[in-house]
């Protein structure tokens, strides 16, 4: 296992089957309700999951500022794996430098996100995040605690739609 202070690793048990966490992260439908923190949005200019697929997102935060990420689904196992890179963007998919974003300056212009997931035997769903940022830095910088927010959307979700 990697040093954790060198990149995020998230493990969190949701209350949903596997098959309905991995539906959360590949469904469009799904994923523009809690892919983005609590007072923004998400909207896709582009949205293609499939290994090989690309994807251009903009996150709208509550004082309007517009957050762009461009990036490729690098792997997908359904049911078990999503391997995906993040790079900062303009709104037309550009790559431009996390410091043109005015991002924090040691903010990696690109990260890979890997998420799996894994049955418990409860029913339940082990969700494991590794993203190659250092995690200090994610913590610093809002992102950290921006998955844990939307882990908590999702799970949320998960919950209305079952009921």
């Amino acid at each position: 296992m990697a040093n954790a202070k060198n990149e995020v690793l998230i493990t969190r048990i949701i209350n949903a089957p596997r098959e309905l966490v991995y539906n959360a992260w590949t469904k469009p439908e799904h994923l523009m309700q809690w892919y983005a923190p609590t007072g923004c949005t998400i909207r896709f200019a582009l949205l293609d999951i499939k290994q090989g697929g690309k994807y251009l997102s903009c996150i709208t935060i509550p004082d309007g500022k517009e957050c762009w990420c461009v990036g490729e689904y690098l792997e997908i196992i359904p049911n078990e794996k999503i391997v995906q890179t993040m790079a900062v963007s303009d709104g037309e998919g550009k790559r431009i430098s996390a410091i043109d974003a005015g991002m924090d300056k040691d903010w990696p212009d690109e990260t890979v996100v890997t998420v799996t997931f894994e049955d418990t035997t409860d029913g339940k769903t082990k969700l494991t995040l590794h993203q190659t940022v250092n995690e200090d830095l994610a913590k610093r910088t809002g992102a950290h605690p921006s998955w844990l927010i939307m882990f908590d959307r999702m799970e949320d979700l998960l919950q209305k739609s079952s009921s």
